[in-house]
């Protein structure tokens, strides 16, 4: 295996969870946004991750190279908008009533906590690792 496998497996894993920390954002700095380009309410994102191979170490991957993580596609939640009565909104339909996004502000924000979790646990990966690079070397200069 590759020296720097394992910084390269947990670099990829401190993409994705930015990435996932992004779109987050983007939820809920859209949670009123009404109106989009793509007509009707913003729909709520998430990323889809999946084992990637990584390029610096690909002639490894038959010798058992563990594989890092990166993001393979964005999903558009497809479910309902929700229906608020407003008739005074310029948005409100005929009925009053306006579509607003589906985005539930307590659920983005445990998705943030989890994936910012998720970003602590893999710097510490890579904090512990280069410590143990480090006194390994130290070992072998004595």
């Amino acid at each position: 295996m590759p020296a720097f496998s394992a910084l390269d497996i947990s670099g990829s894993a401190l993409a994705a969870e930015r990435f996932r920390m992004e779109l987050i954002a983007q939820n809920l700095a859209n949670i009123h946004t009404t109106r989009t380009p793509e007509g009707g309410p913003y729909r709520r994102k998430e990323p889809i991750f999946a084992a990637v191979e990584p390029v610096a170490f690909r002639q490894y991957l038959d010798k058992g190279a563990q594989r890092g993580v990166g993001v393979a596609g964005v999903v558009v939640d497809q479910s309902p908008p929700k229906l608020v009565y407003n008739p005074s909104h310029p948005d409100a339909g005929p009925d009053g009533y306006v579509r607003m996004p589906n985005i539930n502000p307590v659920t983005e924000m445990v998705n943030m906590i989890a994936a910012s979790r998720a970003y602590e646990a893999n710097v510490a990966a890579i904090t512990h690792y280069r410590r143990m690079v480090e006194r390994a070397m130290a070992i072998a200069e004595a």
